[in-house]
């Protein structure tokens, strides 16, 4: 009689545990970071993180960015949430000629732009014209140019590559999308 006791709770315990593992089938999200006002060291941890993923060296189901968190997915019944600097915003630039693709939210694992490290003249200057940046920079192997711009403002941006250019008014607020696949090089 006890083991048929000892042998149910056991099955009741082993449904339980397979049940709240896994769950609803809907992913839970953990906040791995601080809160905004993180450590500069944390902040650049996590931007280290962006940039392996946009890379390819560091791998994930998936890893979106919206205008506040680095979202990673690697698969199982949890994803973990990582703050992003208090003061910066993350963009992604997908200069193209022919091909493009429309989004909102940078997928750093699945977005793919046109331009496969291929070298662009960067130009933003903020509202009042001042330059801000005017830098010679390298696509990523997704066909991104990966910005990370101060927060709260309103910029324009003009890309050049071999005598063709691009140009946006491009903001930074928490709102703002973080994924830019309009600039069409003509």
């Amino acid at each position: 009689m006890n083991n048929k006791v000892v042998a149910g709770t056991c099955a009741v315990i082993a449904a339980l545990g397979i049940y709240l593992y896994a769950g609803s089938g809907e992913k839970k999200t953990t906040e791995v970071a601080t809160t905004p006002g993180s450590s500069q060291a944390a902040s650049q941890d996590i931007k280290q993180m962006v940039a392996d993923f946009s890379s390819r060296t560091l791998t994930a189901d998936s890893a979106s960015i919206t205008s506040t968190q680095l979202i990673v997915d690697s698969g199982g019944p949890n994803e973990a949430a990582y703050e992003l600097p208090e003061n910066e915003f993350f963009l992604s630039v997908a200069p193209y000629v022919e091909k493009t693709h429309p989004c909102a939210t940078h997928s750093l694992t699945g977005c793919q732009g046109e331009m496969v490290g291929q070298s662009f003249g960067v130009t933003i200057e903020d509202a009042d014209g001042k330059e801000i940046m005017n830098e010679t920079v390298k696509s990523q192997p997704n066909g991104f140019i990966d910005l990370w711009l101060p927060r709260d403002q309103n910029y324009k941006m003009t890309i050049t590559h071999e005598g063709k250019q691009a140009q946006s008014e491009i903001s930074t607020f928490e709102s703002d999308d973080t994924c830019l696949t309009t600039m069409q090089l003509s």
